[in-house]
């Protein structure tokens, strides 16, 4: 390893753990007050349409996670972690402006098109994922590592309360997925689903309205599709340097 190399990673490290602090960070009050707000406002619809919108969500979810497997690149080896990681920023880049271009045009689109942008955005933002651990040199035909790229979605777009225990689900994975079921199914789609949902559900329904639709969905996709990539670089980060 080179000392340009050595630099590099000490750098990376230094960024994971500022990540890590914050990923173990209390919620303020203002997000506590949200998330009960949100919470309440959840057992007001019936119970129905929650499990309606989980198996939909489930659905979608597992259609990408084991169709992009079949056009996602073989994992990248015996490369410094510079080197991956200017490959994974380059792919982040690229797939921020296609969700934004993509959130652009919904947005332009009325009511119909902002709400097809929904399941659209789940996969681009998958897509992305199964990219970033491919450069990262994980095989993601291994159901274990798609397990993985849940968890990182997941953290992504989860509240402050919720963010820690999927946090810490993920640290020492190579020990803890030893113990994973065999079935995906046994995945807790329910919770998945309602933290999404309740993240971005503010951002995307102002993408809705006449007008102002296409800026907001240009900015929204952008910005989700940013700090999934932040995020996705420090879960690996954290296998790779610790």
């Amino acid at each position: 390893m080179t000392t340009n190399d050595k630099t590099y990673e000490r750098t990376a490290q230094s960024e994971m753990q500022t990540w890590q602090r914050q990923m173990l960070r209390k919620p303020s009050l203002l997000n506590s007050l949200s998330k009960r707000m949100q919470t309440k406002i959840n057992t007001w619809i019936p119970e129905k349409i929650h499990i309606a919108i989980t198996a939909t969500i489930k659905q979608l979810i597992k259609g990408v996670l084991f169709g992009a497997k079949h056009t996602t690149s073989e994992p990248l080896l015996n490369v410094s972690l510079q080197e991956r990681e200017i490959a994974v920023e380059k792919k982040i880049d690229n797939y921020k402006k296609t969700a934004a271009v993509e959130g652009g045009i919904a947005g332009a689109g009325g009511i119909l098109l902002g709400l097809a942008d929904f399941p659209v955005l789940i996969g681009i933002k998958l897509k992305l994922l199964f990219d970033i651990a491919s450069l990262y040199g994980f095989d993601v035909n291994d159901y274990k590592e798609r397990v993985y790229l849940l968890h990182i979605f997941e953290l992504a777009f989860s509240s402050h309360a919720h963010r820690k225990t999927v946090y810490l689900k993920m640290t020492d994975w190579e020990t803890k997925k030893q113990l994973l079921p065999d079935d995906i199914n046994q995945f807790d789609w329910r919770n998945f689903q309602q933290e999404y949902r309740d993240y971005i559900d503010l951002a995307k329904m102002a993408q809705l309205i006449p007008l102002i639709g296409a800026p907001v969905g240009l900015i929204v996709n952008y910005r989700l599709l940013k700090k999934l990539g932040t995020t996705a670089m420090n879960a690996y980060r954290m296998r790779l340097l610790q």
